[in-house]
Formats: C-alpha cells, structure tokens, sequence
C-alpha cells in the first residue's frame, strides 16, 4: 500500500545547490554573535543550503537549558539578511508556528518528542492551515512507523505540499556507539509507502558523537535518502546543548568533500543489463527460499499434529538451543551475521509456534470439518 500524498518536489521549494542538500547549523542558538559567525562560516563553505538553529528546546528534565526563546528569531533574521541562507527552526506548538511565521522563518520542522504525541502534531497542522511553508517531520522518538505516517499525514491535511521526512534515529533500551538507533529499515519501510516523499538524514541525533558522521551521513546517501541535516557550532567545545555531536564548520566541509554521491539509477545500458541479469538471479533464489520455507511450515505443522496426538508441549527450549546454536554456527561459515541469523531463526520459530499452537487449539471436529471444506 503506497500513502496518498500530495507534495511538490523538494527541488521546487529548496535550492539545494550540489549535492548532497545540506541544512546545518547549531544545535542550540546561543548569543547572536555565536549564531551571526556560525551561519557565516557555513555560507563560505558554499556546501549549506539552509541555516538550521534551536531557538525553543524540549528538554528531558526542568532546569536544563530550554532555548533562547524568541528573541533567537532576530538573531536569524540578521543571519539570513547577511549571508542570503534560508532558516529552519523546530516548532512544537501552535504558538511557535504563529512567532515563526511572523519572523518570516523559511522552513520549519516538527521534531521527534512532538511527533510522538498526535494531539501535538494536529495543533501545529492547525496552525498551518492555509499557509505556504516548507516542513519537515522528524521520526517519532521511539520507533513507530504508523506515528511518523500519521504526523506526515496530518501535516499534509493542513496544505502543506511542501513536506520532507527527518530520519533521526530511534531510542532504545540497549546500549549501541550511537545516540539514537538507525533502525534503517524503519526508514525504508516509509521510502516504500511514499517514493516520492524526501527523507533528510540527521547522522548528528542518529550518532551523538561527532567522529561517526561521516559514517551515517554516507549510509544515508548510499540508502537513496535525499539530504543531511548536520548540528554545526563555531566552537563546539563550548556549545550550551549536544556539544559531542556538533562539527565547526570547516569539518563540516570536510565531510561532505569526502562523501560518495552514488545513483539510484544509470543511463548505461550495459550497467543495467548487468544488474538485470544478477536481479534476475536474486529473484530464482529469492522463490526458492520462500517455496522451501513453505515446505519447513508442512513439516512444522505435522510436527504440532504428532505433538497434540501425543501430549507433547509446544515449546521445548532445549530444542530451540539446539537449532539457535548449530544454524549460527553454519550460518557464520558461511559468512552470514550473527544479527541477521538469530533474525530470521526467530522469525522461522516464532511463525511455527503460532501454527503448531492453531493446531493445539482445533477441536477434532474443526479438523473434520476443514478437512471436509478442502476435499
């Protein structure tokens, strides 16, 4: 099922230069001074093609610094007026959208604690009911697809043809190098329902640590997304908010000189005769993976018949061990991850518990009557 989205392209409403598109700036405005020199240093760069800042900042705990507050919207105005770069600011209620407006911000973004809730993201769609602006919604906090659908939709309710995707990593209860968890796929799943919706990278969230941006920001790329928007301090070491994950400017530059910008198509037709003919070949065995996974159900099937005829339990973990230890095992010499073993184990154990427990759970007389239907 594709989403039903009406959006203009993203280079219709952003200039966005060479690629890849770059929105930065700092995670928090500060002074207007720190906020005026960084947005120049980034302009000189000539890589930037919008101003990001934090001017009102949701703050797990009270007594942290919350932002500026509107007074930062002058201090953008002056930057913009000085170094001609559009600003993007996170909104997170009406209010803000109306000051924000007022301030003749260029573009505004809904950012993960508000996309959470819908009765947020609804007020802020309220407030742009009838307006022109670009906005972006970034993925939801905790990793939901549905709730950063919904927030997309509701933005797009209001009118909003001008919309983006901000893919900025997910919490997580187990501990990894990154701030927030990629859970890429999660990212791929919305590229899938909306082709034609842009999904910006945020490597600063998704990595909380300055040394593994240019990791991020190229799987990003290498995943087809469209642009990167990357925290940047004039002085890091001393930034009010986040200071571990911003860059200075220069080593902003520097990591977008050292991307690969790839194609998610080539007009070379012996290119594509080539990967059309290795496709080919994933689609054969691809049939043959699901036609012998089939057949591993028929035998788990009778396996749950052969059980309940003999008052064995379903689940036997000393079997699971087994099976878990001696596949992983086969699938590392072969040189399949660990990760994607235990995966796809678990979902080939979970899919024949669930039909070995139908089985438990038919009464003989279901089962005559099944077998009647399909005779």
């Amino acid at each position: 099922m594709k989403l039903n989205l009406n959006i203009q392209p993203l280079h219709t409403w952003i200039k966005t230069g060479k690629e890849p598109l770059v929105i930065a700036g700092p995670c928090s405005a500060e002074t207007e001074d720190q906020l005026v020199a960084t947005a120049h240093l980034l302009a000189q760069t000539g890589k930037v093609s919008a101003l990001r800042a934090g001017i009102w900042k949701p703050r797990t705990r009270p007594g942290e610094f919350e932002g500026i507050g509107s007074i930062g919207l002058e201090w953008l105005k002056r930057a913009k007026a000085e170094t001609g770069l559009p600003t993007a600011i996170e909104v997170a209620t009406g209010k803000h959208v109306e000051e924000a407006l007022k301030a003749g911000v260029d573009i505004l973004w809904v950012g993960a604690r508000s996309t959470v809730n819908p009765f947020t993201v609804q007020e802020i769609a309220d407030a742009l009911r009838g307006v022109d602006i670009p906005v972006m919604v970034k993925n939801p906090v905790n990793p939901d697809l549905s709730l950063w659908v919904g927030a997309l939709e509701r933005i797009n309710n209001a009118g909003i043809t001008k919309l983006a995707a901000i893919h900025r990593g997910f919490s997580s209860y187990e501990k990894s190098a990154f701030r927030n968890e990629p859970m890429w796929d999660i990212a791929i799943a919305l590229k899938t329902l909306a082709p034609e919706l842009p999904i910006i990278n945020d490597p600063s969230h998704i990595s909380g640590n300055r040394d593994l941006i240019g990791y991020i920001s190229q799987k990003a790329l290498d995943l087809d997304m469209q642009g990167l928007m990357i925290e940047s301090h004039i002085d890091p070491s001393v930034a009010w908010t986040d200071a571990k994950q911003q860059v200075t400017p220069a080593a902003l530059a520097d990591i977008i000189d050292h991307l690969a910008l790839r194609k998610p198509e080539i007009r070379n037709a012996e290119v594509n005769d080539k990967l059309a003919e290795l496709r080919n070949q994933i689609d054969k065995i691809d049939d043959l993976v699901i036609q012998k996974i089939a057949e591993r159900m028929q035998i788990a099937d009778k396996i749950g018949q052969y059980k309940k005829d003999n008052n064995i339990t379903i689940l036997q973990v000393g079997r699971w061990d087994e099976i878990l230890q001696k596949r992983t095992n086969y699938a590392k010499a072969l040189k399949l991850g660990d990760e994607f073993t235990e995966k796809l184990l678990e979902l080939l154990h979970a899919e024949s518990i669930g039909r070995q427990t139908a089985i438990m759970n038919t009464s003989e007389a279901g089962q005559a009557a099944e077998k009647l239907t399909h005779a």
